[in-house]
C-alpha cells in the first residue's frame, strides 16, 4: 500500500463516519415511536433527578410520616389536611407518588451504571480477542460461552446470595451478568473492521495496537453496541425489579420501584391494589421508552430486519 493510498484511507474514515451519524440521526428523528420512548426516557430522568425538589414528601424521613395516614387512596388528604395523595399511601404512611420517583432514582442509577461497565468491560474484551485472535481469541471466547451459557438470573440471584444486599452488590451481580453479551458483539463487529483498508493504513504506519483498537476500530464498533446497550439498560431495570421483589435485591431502605411493589404486593387481596399498582405502572413505562429507543436504533443500524 503506497503513502498516498494510506492519506487517503486514513482520511476518507472521518468523512464517511460523520455523514454516517448524521444520517443516523435523521433517521431516528422521523419515528415518531422512537422520538416518544426517547421523550418518556428523558421525563424519568428529568423527575428522578429532580425528585428531592418535586417530591410531595420525603418518604425515608420518619419524622413526616404519621401513621394515622397509611393505606390511604388516591386522592386523599393527610390528617394535618397540608398533603393531598394523588397517589395514595402504603403501609407505612408514605407518600406513593414521591416514593416512585425516590424509586426511579435507584433503578436508573441501578440500570445506567450496571450497563456502563458492562459495556467497558464486554467491548474490551471482545475487541482484544478481536485484534490478536489465534489463542487469546479462543480463551476469552470460551469464558464468554460458560457465561452466556446460565441463565441472568440465576447468576445474579447466587452472587446475591453472597454478596449480600445492596445497591452496590445489585450493580456487580448485573455487570457479572450483562458484560458477555457486549463482548460477543464487539468481537464480531470488530472481526469485520480489522481486514479493512483504514486499519492496515493504520498498521503501515506504525501505530501502537492500543491507537488502533481504541482510536480506529472501536469507534466503527460502537453502533451495534449502542442498541445492545439500550436493550440491556431496560433488561437491567426489570431484572434489578425482580431481584428486589424476591427480596435478594436493594435494601427497604433504599427502595426501588421493584422493591416498592414487593411492599405492596401483600396489600394487593385486601383491596389496597394502588400500592403496587402505581409503581407497577411507572416500571412498565420506563422499560417500554428503553425498549422503544432500541427497537428503532435496531432497524436504523440493520434494516434487514424490517419486513
Amino acid at each position: 500500500m503506497s503513502t498516498t493510498d494510506i492519506a487517503l484511507a486514513s482520511a476518507a474514515v472521518p468523512a464517511a463516519r460523520e455523514s454516517m451519524l448524521r444520517l443516523f440521526a435523521e433517521q431516528f428523528v422521523a419515528s415518531k415511536l422512537a422520538m416518544l420512548g426517547l421523550v418518556l426516557l428523558l421525563l424519568f430522568l428529568c423527575l428522578a433527578i429532580f425528585a428531592p425538589w418535586i417530591a410531595p414528601q420525603n418518604p425515608f424521613d420518619i419524622a413526616t410520616l404519621n401513621i394515622m395516614d397509611s393505606k390511604l387512596p388516591p386522592g386523599s388528604h393527610s390528617s394535618s389536611g397540608a398533603i393531598t395523595f394523588w397517589l395514595g399511601t402504603d403501609g407505612q404512611a408514605r407518600d406513593v407518588l414521591s416514593a416512585i420517583l425516590y424509586g426511579l432514582r435507584i433503578s436508573l442509577i441501578v440500570g445506567f451504571v450496571s450497563v456502563s461497565a458492562a459495556f467497558a468491560i464486554g467491548a474490551t474484551v471482545g475487541l482484544i480477542s478481536a485484534y490478536f485472535g489465534g489463542r487469546i481469541d479462543a480463551l476469552l471466547m470460551r469464558i464468554v460461552d460458560i457465561q452466556l451459557s446460565f441463565p441472568a438470573i440465576l447468576v445474579a440471584l447466587v452472587l446475591l446470595s453472597l454478596l449480600g444486599k445492596g445497591v452496590d452488590k445489585v450493580i456487580y451481580a448485573l455487570v457479572a451478568v450483562q458484560w458477555a453479551y457486549f463482548a460477543r458483539a464487539a468481537r464480531g463487529a470488530a472481526i469485520v473492521e480489522r481486514n479493512k483498508e483504514y486499519v492496515q493504513a493504520a498498521r503501515c504506519m506504525s501505530l501502537s495496537w492500543q491507537r488502533i483498537l481504541w482510536r480506529h476500530i472501536f469507534p466503527n464498533c460502537i453502533p451495534p453496541l449502542m442498541v445492545i446497550a439500550t436493550i440491556d439498560l431496560a433488561h437491567a431495570i426489570a431484572l434489578e425489579a425482580t431481584l428486589s421483589f424476591l427480596g435478594v435485591g436493594v435494601p427497604v431502605t433504599e427502595p426501588s420501584l421493584g422493591m416498592l411493589i414487593s411492599n405492596g404486593y401483600e396489600f394487593m387481596m385486601s383491596g389496597s391494589y394502588w400500592i403496587a399498582f402505581f409503581p407497577g405502572i411507572a416500571l412498565a413505562l420506563v422499560v417500554v421508552a428503553i425498549n422503544l429507543v432500541g427497537d428503532h436504533l435496531r432497524d436504523i443500524l440493520n434494516p434487514r430486519n424490517e419486513i
